[in-house]
């Protein structure tokens, strides 16, 4: 049971980490990002890369990917993306522009991957030694990871609500056509945000990695959790997302070691949709008045 429980904790802390980056997409920006998943993946292919090539561990391969994908996330949203929200007159025509640009986009990033990667999974063997952590047995890179993550999503949370930025970003999530009379760039903002949930989707992207095995068609089933922890935990909640997230790894690790494993999917569902009906605004989301 232990050991069920620190495995589900690590996984749940994955999925948070990823849909962290999705929410601060989506709550700030208003994109929804179809492609946010490839974008992990990608990130996982660079750490690859770096790792078997050029001998370079994960840790410091974020010092480069992370950037990277900032950068490219920055670029995406100004060529492509901003122009749908300066067009967009109300969210829900932005929400509908930026699923049809993004869902573009996926294919993309999938074709460049499959070509340069193939369709096979890929792997490579990082800290994988046993370590003892309360009297049970883990593998070194799945606590790496969890440790990762918490550090990360911690780090965010610092940025966001112990920053003079990080409260102008909140400003904008909250109240984005009130905002620009308080002298706030909202569309800088917007592209900032949207990039920083870039950086941190290749982040989530070199954990996953480290652990996990992965192929270039993987990008949407990391789009789906993404997406299920953001509603479940509240559309712009950090800290939902932060619970959502261990949840949801906490009660698929358990179903797939206790009842059986051909279940999990049906079991997050269930979840996702017990969620729904007994709270739509989410865990921690406010009801709208």
């Amino acid at each position: 049971m232990l050991s069920a429980i620190l495995t589900g904790l690590v996984l749940g802390g994955t999925y948070a980490l990823v849909a962290m980056g999705l929410t601060l997409q989506y709550g700030v920006a208003r994109i929804m990002n179809l492609a946010y998943g490839d974008i992990l993946i990608a990130a996982s292919f660079g750490a690859l890369v770096l790792f078997t090539g050029l001998g370079i561990n994960p840790l410091l391969a974020m010092v480069v990917i992370l950037p990277a994908s900032f950068a490219l996330n920055w670029v995406i949203y100004a060529v492509m993306l901003q122009p749908l929200a300066r067009r967009s007159k109300d969210r829900g025509r932005l929400e509908g522009d930026s699923i049809l640009a993004t869902f573009g986009l996926l294919f993309v990033i999938q074709g460049v991957a499959l070509v340069m990667f193939g369709a096979g999974f890929q792997n490579y063997s990082f800290m994988a030694g046993p370590v003892t952590l309360l009297g049970t047995t883990m593998q070194q890179n799945r606590v790496l990871a969890f440790v990762l993550a918490l550090a990360l999503g911690l780090g965010l949370y610092l940025l966001l609500t112990r920053t003079r930025f990080g409260t102008v970003i909140r400003a904008v999530a909250a109240n984005p056509a009130s905002a620009p009379l308080v002298g706030i760039n909202v569309d800088a903002v917007a592209r900032f945000a949207f990039a920083l949930g870039g950086a941190l989707a290749a982040a989530g992207g070199v954990v996953v990695s480290m652990y996990l095995t992965f192929s270039a068609t993987m990008g949407v089933v990391f789009t789906m959790k993404a997406l299920i922890v953001v509603i479940m935990g509240g559309v712009g909640n950090l800290m939902g997302a932060l619970a959502a997230g261990l949840l949801l790894g906490l009660v698929e690790t358990m179903v797939s070691s206790f009842i059986d494993p051909g279940l999990t999917l049906a079991a997050t569902y269930l979840l996702f949709l017990a969620v729904l009906v007994i709270r739509p605004q989410g865990l921690f989301g406010k009801a709208a008045r």
